[in-house]
């Protein structure tokens, strides 16, 4: 077993879709990650930063989960980081009504001292500086450094994001950022681009049609399970992303015939992240449904046939 180390926001989500919609509610990429990431009794710690409002029972909800919460900074005069969003009746496509940076403007990630020999480092959503700042700090290079990064950083940081995607050997982005990211239409070539900038595997989401593993000249592609209704997607790419390096960390193993398995169990846990509002599936989620639901994934991608 390893020890993951997840970086991220913790952070609050007001959110629509035509569903309905909430008032603020617990959200942000390593609480996602941190609570798909905890259904692997893994030693797993959440680097990030939040503000006095930030009420106590969302820390220890974390806590509750086995993950560490040391290195999660608590500004008291400060406020958490906060989003709003309304999805479209697609629930692909959003429109973000209000970004507030607060204390995460100036946020200086510290690693606790007995994770920076951590064999995985899972780099949520941030600014590019702050994720090869959490890289700086490990004492030894980690078998596995994932990173998950947007659009938006592609915009305004692409100098930044591409120093340290030179550093990482994963990176997951869903297909339209590995379109912008790389200038190519078509996702083998991107793929095998993106690889020429640093990252040795390449994953690239595709939402409700599922994801695609790169390696070299190996590809591998899981489907996304058929879901009855779709609540809310938001969290939905970092709860995959935490069962993605959960799992790794869990066998230990980063080979890429495991992180298919990998990328099996984060498309499950991202199905169940869908079904309700923010992160409150993922609260209550348990290990007998997650089982239930790899059967399910076996049986959508098993099949036999007689070449001839």
């Amino acid at each position: 077993m390893s020890k993951l180390v997840i970086v991220g926001t913790v952070a609050f989500d007001a959110i629509e879709t035509p569903f309905g919609k909430t008032d603020k509610i617990l959200g942000g990429a390593a609480t996602f990650i941190g609570l798909a990431a905890s259904h692997f009794n893994i030693d797993a710690a959440a680097v990030s930063i939040v503000g006095g409002d930030f009420p106590q029972e969302y820390l220890d909800l974390l806590s509750d989960k086995n993950i560490d919460i040391s290195g999660i900074e608590i500004v008291k005069e400060g406020k958490t980081f906060f989003w709003s969003g309304k999805y479209h009746n697609d629930m692909n496509t959003r429109d973000t009504l209000v970004t507030e940076l607060n204390v995460l403007e100036h946020f200086k990630p510290v690693v606790p001292e007995d994770y920076k020999d951590a064999e995985i480092v899972m780099l949520g959503n941030l600014h590019p500086l702050v994720q090869q700042g959490v890289l700086d700090q490990m004492t030894k290079k980690p078998k596995l450094a994932i990173l998950d990064t947007m659009n938006f950083w592609m915009d305004i940081a692409l100098d930044d994001l591409m120093a340290v995607i030179k550093n990482v050997d994963v990176i997951t982005i869903n297909d339209e950022e590995a379109r912008q990211l790389s200038g190519e239409y078509s996702l083998v070539v991107a793929a095998r681009k993106i690889h020429e900038m640093g990252p040795k595997y390449v994953v690239i989401k595709k939402g409700e049609h599922g994801a695609l593993l790169f390696h070299d000249d190996d590809v591998f592609y899981a489907p996304a399970l058929p879901l009855e209704e779709v609540f809310d997607p938001t969290g939905a790419g970092d709860t995959f992303a935490g069962g993605f390096a959960g799992y790794l960390a869990k066998t230990g193993d980063t080979s890429f015939e495991n992180m298919k398995n990998a990328i099996i169990y984060g498309s499950t846990l991202a199905s169940f992240c869908v079904e309700k509002f923010g992160t409150e599936r993922m609260q209550n989620l348990s290990n007998g449904e997650i089982h239930k639901r790899l059967l399910q994934f076996k049986q959508l991608t098993q099949f036999e046939i007689e070449l001839t």
